[in-house]
């Protein structure tokens, strides 16, 4: 048995028995990427960074799933295991741990989210715990991608997943096998692309190197990427910025006698979109996957990212990549 990739660490917010996830694990193991996982037993969408604080979470491995999926683990490493617990739960306890508890010797290089049933772009960001369970990862040193699917019909699902594929293939040919940063063993770094917020003037440091200052971000868990791709995905990429949209006439009043009950039925809504340079909303009406590379840490912590570097990103692109991405 050859192992020459680094180890995936997956999870998502739809649940471990999801189509999306059950077509990237597939596809992940059939390109010879061993994989560790440990997603939520159940469906925990919109769950944003929500964690469970002193609530015992059991977890069972989940051989029968290896079975019914077909994949060879004497060919291909393959561990799945699932938490009754949100999206963040299962990085904080992999990352914290439980990796080493569930599967000793195993030190991933890369997290994965996903693939998402439906679209995680604009303020979706604030929601998903797609999105939630990669920055958390970032928070622990890690770096990581989170990845949807633009539509909650699962019909055509298989062209995010072939883009999530070609984005992990670009992410794990430039990060070493192992992340370097797990558990920020050095606390905090002074790397030199950090924000200098208070103070208004930029860290020389990095303009004489952006391309690396951003690989290293990426590799500190300190930026994550955000992958978004449409059923009508033509092959093309395009690396993007959050874009503008607003879900609109979502809340629907329930037929009680009281009239006191609300439900709020996201998929019955209606969708604005502001067009914007470089939106993800943008690139995927244009039928191109999204690729965002967004700052883990918020804007007025130390760890934020410098926002001049981050337009660098935006605007240095090999073929819509970022040029930071492309090896070579």
């Amino acid at each position: 048995m050859a192992q020459h990739k680094g180890w995936l660490l997956l999870t998502n917010d739809d649940g471990i028995e999801a189509v999306g996830f059950e077509l990237l694990v597939k596809a992940l193991h059939k390109a010879g990427y061993p994989v560790a996982v440990l997603a939520p037993s159940g469906n925990h969408s919109a769950a944003g960074m929500r964690i469970n604080l002193m609530k015992p979470m059991a977890f069972r491995e989940r051989k029968d799933l290896v079975n019914r999926w077909e994949l060879d683990v004497h060919t291909t490493p393959v561990h799945l295991f699932e938490l009754d617990g949100t999206p963040c739960d299962t990085m904080i306890v992999a990352l914290d741990g439980g990796l080493q508890q569930l599967v000793p010797g195993v030190h991933p290089q890369m997290v994965v989210s996903g693939v998402n049933l439906g679209p995680n772009l604009s303020q979706d960001s604030y929601h998903s715990g797609t999105m939630g369970a990669a920055r958390e990862a970032g928070l622990y040193g890690v770096p990581a991608l989170a990845a949807s699917f633009t539509s909650f019909d699962p019909e055509g699902m298989d062209q995010a997943v072939l883009a999530t594929l070609e984005a992990i293939d670009r992410a794990t040919s430039v990060l070493p096998l192992k992340a370097k940063n797990l558990g920020r063993p050095q606390g905090a770094l002074d790397t030199g692309y950090f924000t200098s917020w208070p103070d208004s003037m930029t860290d020389d440091r990095w303009l004489a190197r952006p391309e690396a200052s951003l690989l290293e971000a990426f590799s500190n868990g300190d930026m994550m990427l955000n992958v978004n791709a449409p059923s009508t995905w033509d092959g093309q990429w395009a690396t993007t910025r959050l874009g503008v949209r607003w879900y609109r006439n979502a809340v629907h009043f329930a037929e009680t006698e009281d009239g006191s009950t609300a439900t709020f039925t996201i998929g019955a809504a209606s969708v604005d979109h502001s067009p914007v340079i470089a939106g993800d909303c943008d690139a995927v009406e244009e039928d191109k996957a999204s690729l965002s590379c967004l700052a883990v840490w918020p804007q007025s912590h130390p760890f934020a990212l410098d926002e001049d570097l981050l337009a660098h990103g935006l605007e240095e692109t090999v073929e819509g990549w970022p040029r930071w991405l492309v090896k070579g």
